[in-house]
């Protein structure tokens, strides 16, 4: 089955080709235009998303070197997301499936990270995945393919947005996430001990505390200070919020007593987090899977493979479904 897949559901247009062979292409555009104002402003995200689509789909047939009268399934992004960046891509996506006859899967990007894991080598049913991004933060126990429990979420900012926020309090360019993390392998992540919030309650997350503490942290420190010390402010911060996903993740796993674990989403390819659930994997004697570094940020090869394993379950959708914005 060769599968077409569209992922529009912020600011990156996305499009891939999976095949019986694996990813073909995996093409991403992403959106510069954001930059100067610090974050994702969703009508230009749309009006970006209309300018590239078309081209983003030729050139992901193009490097697979397959036509798009060979593809015989295509997944799409349904939600959540921007509204407006959503409705381009489904639009896109229902019209070729009416004027080629191709069938049509609408896909959840958040289920799309988690299947993410599957791409290179599935994981074994269950297994607890921490999803971790800009807009969510999640424990999910993974009980069978499309079979999920969220065993905790964030109750406010996401650990993604929390990177995102600080850094541009330190005066960092957006997405200020891999530049924090960059800067972080050169700093003490003991330079200054940041709050990390609801350890003791449950599975749930909040890491709006932790950005309120470090704006009154820096508020009154010189722009010579903060130069001098920016790699260790970076390297605090990424273990505040990394310590905190990291125990949480240890007590799903006590809960749940799974021997597999998996991360996804954009901080998922985060270093110090990756170390960290490596170690902890070795400590329970845990299978852990984590996606390459590709396929962590929003792409279409994510929603490419969730669209064929819904396929396979014979779960197809019409052209009358719509987007949704939220879950």
């Amino acid at each position: 089955m060769n599968i077409l897949g569209i992922e529009s559901s912020c600011d990156d247009t996305s499009a891939a080709v999976l095949t019986d062979k694996g990813v073909q292409s995996n093409v991403i555009a992403s959106q510069s235009i954001h930059i100067k104002f610090g974050g994702v402003v969703p009508e230009l995200a749309s009006r970006a998303h209309q300018k590239t689509i078309t081209q983003t789909v030729e050139q992901a047939l193009k490097e697979a070197e397959i036509s798009i009268e060979e593809i015989d399934l295509i997944a799409v992004t349904q939600g959540p997301g921007l509204m407006g960046s959503l409705l381009v891509g489904l639009c896109f996506a229902k019209g070729l499936s009416l004027s080629r006859d191709i069938p049509i899967v609408g896909v959840n990007h958040m289920d799309a990270h988690i299947y993410a894991n599957f791409i290179d080598e599935a994981p074994e049913f269950p297994f607890v995945c921490l999803t971790v991004s800009g807009g969510h933060t999640q424990l999910v126990h993974v009980k069978a393919a499309f079979e999920h429990e969220i065993l905790g979420k964030t109750r406010d900012d996401a650990a993604g947005e929390a990177f995102d926020k600080i850094g541009k309090i330190l005066g960092l360019p957006y997405p200020a996430g891999p530049v924090m993390d960059k800067l972080s392998k050169d700093g003490n992540p003991k330079f200054h001990k940041f709050p990390q919030a609801l350890l003791k309650e449950g599975l749930d997350f909040s890491f709006s505390g932790l950005k309120t503490s470090a704006l009154y942290y820096l508020h009154d420190k010189s722009e010579d200070w903060k130069k001098e010390h920016l790699n260790d402010v970076c390297a605090s911060i990424s273990e505040a919020i990394t310590e905190v996903l990291i125990k949480k993740l240890k007590r799903a796993v006590q809960q749940t007593g799974v021997k597999s674990i998996a991360i996804a989403g954009g901080v998922s390819a985060n270093s110090m987090l990756r170390a960290k659930a490596q170690k902890l994997a070795e400590e329970l004697s845990l299978k852990l899977h984590i996606p390459h570094i590709t396929y962590c940020t929003d792409n279409a090869a994510m929603i490419a493979i969730t669209g064929k394993m819904k396929a396979e379950l014979g779960e197809f959708d019409d052209l009358a479904m719509r987007p949704y914005a939220s879950i």
